[in-house]
């Protein structure tokens, strides 16, 4: 009976100890092709260039208001427009002009809105925080911090409710993850295990503040354990992992599985807004992430080192782009302003 005994605890300590030792599964990393790198390149780029060029409009006032720039944060957007299907939606907070480029809307009328046009996505009176587009599934750009989150969440009830296939995915930050709407999203969504994708772009500040300053539990990803809603921590900086994260979650909500919750972990180079210095961090912690993570160079340095592209193919590619960009700024500076008689429409009575 001793020796058995003896045998038994020997097992159980053999047991925890190989339970211990587990290594935790790497996250996946699709693998590109070159139509895939050569996408990824051009949606990233445009992206970069569009919000340089709204950075210099703002400087010369010709934005006014806000203006909340995605420079650094292309890969998240990207790779999951990359995953996505016809059909499904997106919706997000202030910074949004990446989520619109990615959702294959109009330069020409972001940019019109941001400078208050009438070409604008808007008619020009809903600014850099309020653009949407039915046609392309794009739900807004919203001002309030979470207001997203607990619309995202309707937009999934919709998607169950018609039977129709779609998924939501609802874009906010490591900010807005502390907001409480969140929280009585998470649990309806999984009561009526809704096709929700809640998307937290942590690029580790809310506003001026650190997340680890702002959050007791870090690890956004498991933020949703309470409510049994599965989560997974991204490298946001790498088209790839993102493309492949997306995937499994879409696969996941297509399944009639609930929501999922994925943390992009990224790092915006600006400030919060443009009236934002950023002086809560060094210059050195910036440019580190700019020389070392870039998403743009990544796939640039990808592109080359298979020699899918040359120098001059990317310079192509990138004169291409500015002059899109360039058609945009000025489209949006000479488009005329909205007639005063736009003051009375589209208002909900």
């Amino acid at each position: 009976m001793a020796a058995a005994s003896k045998t038994t605890t020997a097992g159980a300590k053999s047991t925890s100890r190989s339970r211990s030792t587990a290594k935790k599964a790497e996250p996946a990393i699709a693998e590109f092709k070159k139509d895939e790198e050569l996408h990824a390149y051009r949606e990233m780029l445009l992206i970069r260039r569009f919000e340089e060029k709204a950075g210099q409009l703002y400087g010369m006032g010709l934005i006014g208001g806000f203006c909340h720039l995605y420079i650094g944060q292309e890969a998240v957007v990207v790779g999951m427009q990359m995953a996505k299907i016809e059909g499904d939606q997106m919706i997000t907070a202030y910074r949004d002009h990446g989520h619109m480029l990615a959702m294959d809307l109009d330069p020409k009328g972001v940019m019109a809105e941001l400078t208050g046009r009438r070409g604008g996505l808007s008619k020009g009176k809903g600014g850099s925080m309020h653009m949407f587009s039915k046609e392309k599934h794009f739900y807004g750009g919203h001002g309030i911090v979470g207001a997203q989150v607990s619309l995202g969440t309707g937009l999934g009830f919709a998607n169950k409710y018609r039977e129709n296939g779609n998924v939501c995915m609802t874009f906010f930050g490591d900010g807005a993850s502390n907001q409480g709407q969140v929280y009585e999203s998470f649990n309806m969504a999984e009561l009526w295990k809704l096709p929700v994708i809640y998307v937290i772009e942590n690029n580790k500040y809310g506003m001026g503040t650190s997340v680890e300053r702002s959050s007791s539990m870090t690890d956004l990803s498991q933020r949703g354990a309470s409510f049994n809603i599965p989560g997974e921590k991204v490298d946001g900086m790498d088209v790839r992992a993102v493309m492949a994260a997306s995937k499994k979650a879409l696969e996941w909500c297509r399944a009639g599985k609930g929501p999922y919750i994925l943390e992009m972990v990224t790092y915006r180079y600006r400030g919060h807004s443009m009236s934002d210095p950023a002086k809560y961090r060094s210059k050195d912690e910036v440019q580190k992430m700019r020389t070392e993570h870039d998403p743009i160079e990544q796939v640039r340095k990808r592109l080359l080192d298979n020699k899918w592209a040359t120098e001059d193919d990317l310079k192509a590619i990138d004169k291409e782009i500015r002059g899109r960009v360039a058609e945009a700024a000025e489209f949006a500076q000479s488009d005329p302003e909205p007639d005063a008689s736009e003051l009375y429409t589209d208002i909900l009575l």
